[in-house]
């Protein structure tokens, strides 16, 4: 299975003060995807709106940049474009517009909140 996370929307799914430290808070998502994709084997990807950093990583970590609205979903649309088998892709997001852009394209769709339960009952 490939995962392509739009990472915002899984770290805002959570309230949990993100906001007062995005990079912080970007670095703690990639962590736990870390470890979810060694234990699950999956192959992820994470797009994050933020002009990139340094930051080590097993997964794969794609900045969604010039920094503007829409940025990484546009990133992800063309990925799942580009994507040879869209069949065996599921996109992480709960943005409805870009749900059935890469819907139209073939992948699957998994929610934000849904995939959140799922990283937070694979971390315990």
């Amino acid at each position: 299975m490939r995962l392509l996370v739009d990472g915002m929307n899984v770290i805002g799914s959570r309230p949990d003060g993100w906001w007062k430290n995005r990079r912080a808070a970007m670095r703690r998502l990639v962590e736990e995807l870390d470890s979810y994709a060694a234990r699950s084997g999956d192959d992820v990807t994470v797009v994050l709106d933020s002009s990139p950093f340094e930051i080590d990583s097993d997964v794969e970590v794609l900045f969604a940049t010039p920094a503007r609205p829409d940025a990484a979903d546009d990133e992800i649309a063309r990925i799942v474009g580009e994507e040879a088998d869209s069949e065996v892709l599921s996109v992480v997001t709960s943005d409805s517009t870009l749900a059935a852009r890469v819907r139209e394209r073939g992948a699957d769709v998994l929610s934000s909140k849904a995939f959140r339960r799922r990283l937070d009952e694979a971390g315990q």
